[in-house]
């Protein structure tokens, strides 16, 4: 009798996780029925009692009352749209596989009811965008992850490609001796941050590309004042150079390209009535001169000289 009771509760906790929702309910009358389905024989006070105990145990079941009440999960623990932002951050990632995206998308759809799941299945398009066919990744990112926990120096080889588009080792298979103090994610790719002993110094390996990883012997070699954020700025922003006040001239139409990099807090004012003015902060350096190129002259660098004088400098190759 008691296992009776058991699988009737886990059963009705099913059907309400699985088939209902803010838009869809069940009644008594439809979850006597479902256990008949099941096997199990029960009653009107079998369902008031069991959703008792579910709301007991911390469950948000909502009851809509009515000539005959209707049930339904309220919260749960991904709200939709937060499932569909998951969604599709799985899809559109360049290093998921395509058959570790379905596997993981049917894995979030379990999260909400059958009928929601269902808003999880558009596709994101997304230009220029492949996947790639090795599920290693996994793999390395997991050995790194817990090397950083453990500080725990690791082992690996490294490959590249030849004119062929051939995967070999580089250095013949040369197994580096790495100290792992971050993993980055840049530009839809994994890095992996820390001391190379091959390197003497800091320095960072797409993951992808990293094959072999294992535990090392060799001594961890930590760095205390390694500033994560600082490095990303620097290394993958490019940002070798201090930043500077600029003041660039801006076409009305560039205004949200202008937000869009340097936030709505950005300092601007109206020229004429086609154009306005926005003083920023930025590093004089070729990610933020191409950023300028790409306007073909709707933004341009009005001051420091020497700022301007730069982008020239990168410019005159062109006609060359």
């Amino acid at each position: 009798m008691q296992n009776q009771a058991q699988k009737r509760l886990l059963l009705l906790l099913k059907l309400l996780y699985e088939q209902t929702d803010e838009t869809r309910f069940v009644s008594a009358a439809d979850i006597l029925r479902y256990w008949e389905r099941k096997g199990i024989h029960a009653n009107r006070k079998n369902v008031y009692s069991d959703i008792q105990l579910l709301m007991d145990d911390g469950h948000d079941i909502i009851c809509v009352k009515s000539t005959q009440n209707r049930y339904f999960i309220g919260s749960r623990l991904f709200e939709l749209p937060e499932l569909k932002l998951l969604a599709d951050a799985v899809a559109s990632s360049h290093f998921i596989t395509q058959k570790k995206s379905a596997a993981l998308l049917q894995k979030l759809a379990r999260l909400t009811s059958t009928y929601n799941a269902e808003h999880l299945r558009h596709p994101v398009y997304m230009e220029g965008m492949t996947k790639p066919d090795n599920e290693t990744i996994y793999y390395a990112i997991d050995a790194l992850q817990t090397a950083l926990y453990r500080k725990q120096a690791v082992s690996f080889q490294y490959y590249e490609y030849t004119t062929e588009k051939k995967k070999i080792l580089k250095h013949n298979g040369y197994r580096y001796l790495f100290s792992p103090y971050a993993l980055v994610w840049n530009r839809d790719f994994y890095y992996a941050v820390g001391w190379s002993v091959k390197h003497g110094k800091l320095a960072q390996f797409r993951v992808d590309r990293m094959t072999g990883i294992q535990p090392a012997d060799a001594v961890y070699i930590a760095d205390t004042g390694f500033d994560p954020v600082g490095y990303v700025r620097k290394v993958f922003g490019m940002y070798h150079e201090e930043t500077q006040q600029v003041t660039l001239l801006c076409e009305n139409k560039t205004m949200r390209s202008v937000i869009d990099r340097f936030g709505e807090g950005v300092d601007t004012m109206p020229v004429a009535a086609n154009c306005f003015r926005a003083v920023v902060n930025v590093a004089p350096s070729p990610p933020f001169f191409a950023w300028v190129f790409t306007f073909s002259g709707a933004i341009r660098i009005e001051e420091p000289t020497d700022v301007l004088a730069k982008m020239k400098d990168m410019a005159s190759w062109l006609v060359e």
